[in-house]
């Protein structure tokens, strides 16, 4: 297999090309490929392309050839062939062969990540051959864990037995617990076909809409629990008709979900509680703000202690923040803190009552806020900003060696976070002389960082199948069959090489943004450690340097670090040039096509249009200018992040209503959550990049 893949390694580019888009000519070069190496085993991968590709392309009698031709020299990738060859016979009629390349796949590769998928294929071929029995006793053997294409197939073999008690559970198994896997609809079809089944229960639909709902199918949600308002019993309605009530409120439909909710007669407290605090979001979300701050009054008077109130507070802080209302903010915010001081936003709550104690100039009372903040709530996200905001204070106090302690506390336990940065930038700048350390009860509540947290580099066995597998996979340019490979890695042999090949895979593709994802998962803490506690290649995964040519080429252009540009990216699209927002924004740099349009003219970009702004090169000139433009207008790159996500009129209505001592003390005031977590992402993860690269 080593041999095949080093031998193969040019097959590469060609595959992908083909994979990519299936033109003729790239099916044309793969195929002169496969015939110029048809007695090795790199042919053999060029062959299994090629009708993979016919796959992709639902031209499944193309297919069948070069499947054909790939077997003689198939080797350890013969599962691949065979698999997809069934396939392709079974699509075009061809059942008995279908059959015969699919009966004995467990026995003949019994490691295979297909094992499974085989089985259901085979099931399908029988079943066509009126063989359902045989296809029953495959399926059943594989039924756990729960799938949707052996459910889905399996309830269709029941019903060809008239087994239809049975059918209707397999079935409504995949419409009701797994309403997105593609099997769902035409399983709910298939179950409308059988007789005299009993209607689903109203536990089965109620997980479907919970599904839907998790899954930000709002509107799907939304048909689901007014169909179950309906039909549920009187003491259920209720709870229906608010949580239909919640989903068109998430979709959009505020009208609607008003008129749901003043007709909801609730029949609990909490019920009540809960229409109170939805009817006030309907309000905050139409600008209906006198009616807003009504429900929550109410909120206030009947349901004191109900957590539907603590988020009622929140969206009141929130909105009078919005509005430059910072008494009343800060009095939300306590207050919401005060009720529910082990409420899962009480961390949050009380930071933002300090923060804006701050704001307003208590200082004294500010100090004593933000070393409560790290007493009561160590582990909250906000422990960093309050170590960083209290020796600030202490070098207001010319309290040089309490603002030491605490900024090397900062810089130590989260090493890389925006706030460490700078805390390391402000040390420089202390007095060479200032006293002995002092130790300091408060730093000790800061939890350390967990000593398993750290990750050390180990090298894949050099007999690993899977492994070996990936490899020649990748050469062919089938990336995500390469992958399911490494995942079927046992986790006691998997070590860290797992995560770093899979993500090495998805680079050398150029597929960064999958790349990227990988590594947040293995290694989530990862902006807690110094660059030596974790593997090179994961922080290379992490930050890479995508385009780099181009991106270095307008970043100069432009007079800008082109560290700080990739961190833009990497926060708006993660290096996917294909990435469109759900504010149609576009490409690398999440351009619209209306600004697209705009700076194509201003940089005298000929015959542009706006397909190009998925055309990295073209997307990093215009994002590039743009972003130019906003540093230029606001004079800092802080105010200009910010401007690059919420809009310049936000950020010039912010910059007009508060004083601020400098960028990081505006950074911190930012009423948007988002925005103000964007701007703070984007400046660490260009701290990161320095750290790695060094000079760009």
């Amino acid at each position: 297999m080593q041999q095949a893949f080093v031998a193969s390694a040019s097959l590469r580019p060609m595959a992908q090309q083909l994979l990519q888009d299936r033109s003729p000519a790239a099916y044309m070069g793969v195929e002169r490929y496969a015939r110029a190496h048809a007695k090795e085993d790199a042919g053999a991968l060029a062959w299994l392309v090629l009708g993979y590709a016919h796959v992709l392309d639902h031209d499944y009698a193309k297919a069948i050839d070069p499947l054909n031709r790939a077997k003689v020299h198939a080797g350890e990738l013969g599962d691949y062939v065979s698999y997809y060859l069934g396939n392709s016979y079974l699509q075009t009629g061809r059942m008995a062969e279908a059959i015969a390349n699919l009966a004995n796949f467990s026995k003949t590769y019994p490691d295979s990540v297909l094992a499974n998928d085989a089985v259901v294929s085979y099931a399908d071929a029988l079943l066509a051959e009126g063989q359902a029995q045989d296809a029953v006793a495959s399926l059943e053997a594989i039924r756990i864990p729960a799938r949707s294409d052996v459910e889905y197939t399996l309830g269709r073999c029941y019903a060809a037995l008239g087994e239809n008690a049975r059918a209707a559970g397999a079935l409504e198994a995949v419409y009701y617990t797994m309403p997105l896997a593609g099997e769902a609809e035409t399983a709910h079809a298939e179950l409308q076909k059988l007789p005299s089944i009993p209607a689903p229960s109203i536990a089965q639909r109620k997980t479907r809409a919970e599904e839907l709902m998790k899954h930000r199918r709002y509107a799907d949600a939304a048909d689901e629990y007014r169909s179950l308002a309906a039909q549920a019993p009187a003491k259920q309605r209720s709870e229906f008709e608010l949580a239909l009530a919640d989903a068109l409120h998430r979709a959009g439909r505020n009208r609607d979900a008003k008129q749901v909710l003043t007709s909801l007669q609730p029949s609990t407290g909490d019920e009540i509680a809960e229409q109170l605090y939805l009817l006030g979001q309907v309000a905050f979300a139409s600008n209906d703000n006198d009616t807003f701050y009504r429900t929550v009054e109410q909120l206030r008077q009947s349901a004191p202690t109900s957590l539907w109130l603590e988020q009622a507070l929140i969206s009141a802080a929130n909105l009078h923040l919005v509005h430059q209302e910072y008494d009343q903010a800060l009095d939300a915010y306590r207050e919401a803190q005060k009720r529910f001081p082990d409420g899962p936003r009480a961390s949050y709550l009380h930071w933002k009552a300090a923060w804006l104690t701050l704001r307003q100039g208590r200082n004294d009372e500010a100090k004593r806020e933000f070393e409560e903040q790290i007493t009561l709530y160590p582990n909250g996200a906000e422990t960093p900003a309050a170590l960083y905001w209290r020796a600030r204070l202490a070098e207001d106090d010319s309290q040089f060696a309490l603002a030491r302690a605490f900024y090397l506390k900062l810089s130590q336990r989260y090493r890389n976070f925006y706030y460490a940065e700078l805390a390391r930038g402000r040390m420089k700048s202390l007095p060479a002389k200032i006293g002995p350390t002092v130790e300091y009860p408060v730093l000790d509540r800061v939890p350390p960082l967990q000593s398993d947290v750290k990750i050390r580099e180990t090298d894949p066995p050099t007999d690993e199948l899977h492994a070996q597998k990936a490899e020649l996979l990748g050469n062919g340019g089938l990336v995500d069959f390469a992958v399911r490979e490494l995942q079927a890695v046992s986790p006691n042999e998997g070590g860290t090489w797992v995560p770093s090949e899979e993500a090495r895979l998805y680079v050398e593709t150029g597929h960064y943004d999958r790349a990227i994802e990988v590594m947040k998962h293995s290694a989530p803490n990862y902006f807690a450690l110094d660059i030596p506690d974790m593997p090179r290649d994961y922080w290379e995964a992490l930050f890479p340097k995508a385009y780099w040519s181009d991106l270095k080429r307008y970043a100069a252009a432009n007079g800008l670090d082109p560290y700080l540009v990739a961190s833009l990216i990497r926060q708006e699209s993660e290096f996917n040039p294909n990435a469109v927002s759900r504010a149609n924004a576009v490409g690398l740099m999440q351009l619209l096509p209306k600004t697209g349009r705009v700076v194509a003219r201003q940089v005298k970009l000929r015959r542009y249009n706006s397909s190009e702004l998925y055309t990295p090169a073209v997307n990093l000139q215009l994002g590039t200018h743009y972003f130019r433009g906003m540093v230029d207008k606001f004079g800092g790159f802080e105010y200009a992040l910010a401007a690059y996500n919420a809009g310049s009129d936000r950020v010039q209505e912010w910059l007009n209503e508060g004083k601020f001592r400098d960028p990081q003390e505006f950074v911190e005031s930012i009423p948007f959550t988002e925005t103000r977590e964007y701007v703070q992402a984007i400046l660490r993860n260009a701290s990161v990049y320095k750290q790695l690269y060094g000079t760009p």
